[in-house]
């Protein structure tokens, strides 16, 4: 597991024992990781948080278009592995959480420890604004990658 925040490892940490996920992504709606959990390659992990972004800004727009105020989270059952995708308030801004898991856990695991999970980084996240970050020295090849990987370019 690799945390960006140091705050945000504890209480990750404890999600992924109890709900058994694959793969986790934290990231900010914006799409710029937090933290993440199983992912081999950065390309990867990049791709997930933009299409992951993308998904809930998409659905959170179909929910005004229906007038919902917003929709909490959704999820996509495969014959194999599901994909649970969710926005939450933090301290910090609003954050998405995106957890692939299989057969050895169901939705509703997942969707309890997720909201542990939530309650736990809100009661640690610092109340200070976080620190200007810079983008990272190969940010943008990585992206450029992540394009192509997306497009197919």
């Amino acid at each position: 597991m690799r945390a960006i925040e140091p705050w945000v490892k504890a209480p990750l940490e404890r999600f992924l024992g109890e709900s058994s996920a694959r793969l986790t992504l934290l990231m900010t709606s914006s799409g710029q990781v937090v933290a993440q959990h199983g992912f081999t390659r950065s390309v990867d992990v990049m791709t997930a948080a933009a299409l992951g972004a993308a998904i809930v800004a998409s659905t959170q727009e179909i929910a005004r278009l229906v007038g919902e105020p917003k929709f909490l989270s959704l999820v996509h059952q495969g014959s194999s592995q599901h994909v649970f995708l969710s926005g939450f308030e933090t301290p910090r801004g609003r954050w998405i959480g995106l957890v692939v898991f299989d057969g050895e856990s169901t939705v509703g695991l997942v969707q309890l420890f997720f909201d542990r999970l939530v309650a736990e980084l809100v009661a640690a996240a610092p109340r200070e604004a976080p620190a200007q970050r810079v983008l990272p020295e190969n940010f943008e090849r990585e992206l450029n990658a992540s394009l192509r990987a997306l497009f197919g370019r």
